[in-house]
């Protein structure tokens, strides 16, 4: 077993992640962008990044994660809006669903399990 380490996750300057693209299901326009930085393949865990932008969650897998910068609302599928920001951590079980609205650039360190 080796270790992996992502240098300095909270302060990385964007050039240094790479570009995932958008959103897969966007809400608004135009589409937030993703980047990352991916640690491992198995568990999934990195940086994640995303530009200001309303959309849907789509990820199945349960989620633990560490917002490091930036702020949102996430509101799940028939619950109420939770405001993160950085310095926040949040446990998303299997299957949730919900909208994203990212209002300030949002980055998080995650462990999808």
């Amino acid at each position: 077993m080796s270790v992996t380490v992502i240098p300095n996750a909270a302060g990385q300057s964007q050039q240094s992640l790479e570009s995932l693209g958008a959103v897969a299901v966007p809400l608004s326009e135009p589409a937030a962008q993703l980047r990352g930085r991916a640690a491992r393949e198995k568990p999934d865990c990195g940086v994640w990044e995303c530009s200001p932008g309303r959309w849907r969650r789509q990820v199945k897998s349960a989620e633990f994660c560490h917002f490091v910068a930036g702020r949102c609302t996430f509101t799940p599928d028939g619950g109420t809006p939770i405001a993160l920001q950085a310095g926040d951590a949040a446990y998303f079980p299997a299957n949730t669903t919900g909208v994203w609205d990212v209002t300030e650039t949002l980055r998080k360190t995650y462990v999808i399990l």
